[in-house]
């Protein structure tokens, strides 16, 4: 399978460790493509919500594909979200070609850039962190329930559906706070004189146009890999929304350098690559 050759790749929202993340597909998009520097926005392990007793193989298989790009020359930078906040600890640590970030302001052709997961906009995580703890593992039951609803969907030869979308978009609290979140953060840039600003953490894919009385920025939106499975995508001075769902990739699909890793392994890899930082 070709490589895409990419410069600039941003995922968000991944959720590691949780029913609703879809590890598969993400390896299979991660196999098919060769990026310069890979942006990790926030929420790529799910730390709230982490289980010793589900951790499949696929989701190991996914941090070891973003070590094995590091050590093939791709940069990643992990930007700290909510539910990874524990690595706030660790921020501007780095190791080999990655690195622990709170945020990340870069230019690109002239213009500049800042990344950061989006959290920050939230009061009630700021303020009522086991409310948003409970939020989010119901949130993680209704993904899982929304998978069996779409298994009897499909062999009934119907659509898909998405109970998620459904919620947020008619509840009008929820439609306001995405809005709301979306202006903060374009107004915020416009005000640093950033020309792009690019965000994770509310699972709203998106790429549009924002101007105040002070200027305009581009807004994106990474999405997430729980229900949308989208990135960003940047090269030759474009910015691409990516939809794994418009995509033709095979599923699961795995190149020879990812067999089957024991957590023995992974954990040594691991170990290796802090060894040579020190």
């Amino acid at each position: 399978m070709k490589k895409r050759k990419v410069e600039i790749v941003v995922i968000s929202d991944v959720h590691l460790g949780t029913y609703g993340c879809h590890a598969g597909e993400l390896l299979s998009y991660l196999n098919s493509i060769n990026p310069e520097k890979l942006i990790l926005n926030g929420d790529i392990i799910d730390i709230w919500q982490f289980r010793k007793r589900y951790f499949p193989k696929k989701h190991l298989q996914v941090i070891k594909k973003i070590i094995d790009l590091s050590t093939k020359g791709t940069q990643v930078f992990y930007v700290t979200g909510n539910h990874d906040e524990m690595l706030r600890k660790f921020s501007d640590v780095t190791m080999g070609n990655i690195a622990i970030v709170d945020k990340l302001s870069l230019k690109l052709d002239g213009k500049k850039a800042w990344i950061f997961h989006g959290d920050v906009f939230d009061a009630s995580i700021q303020h009522t962190k086991w409310i948003a703890k409970l939020g989010g593992w119901g949130y993680d039951f209704l993904i899982l329930f929304n998978r069996f609803i779409n298994w009897v969907l499909v062999r009934m030869g119907r659509e898909k559906y998405s109970l998620s979308k459904k919620i947020k978009n008619s509840v009008k609290k929820a439609v306001k706070y995405i809005n709301d979140f979306e202006k903060v953060a374009a107004d915020l840039a416009i005000k640093n004189g950033y020309k792009y600003v690019v965000c994770g953490h509310i699972h709203q894919p998106k790429m549009i146009r924002k101007v105040n009385k002070y200027g305009t920025c581009l807004y994106l939106n990474s999405g997430d890999w729980v229900e949308n499975l989208t990135s960003l995508e940047y090269h030759k001075k474009h910015w691409e929304l990516y939809s794994f769902n418009d995509d033709k990739l095979s599923p699961f699909y795995t190149d020879e350098d990812l067999k089957s890793m024991s957590y023995k392994d992974l954990l040594a890899a691991i170990t290796v690559t802090g060894k040579k930082q020190d």
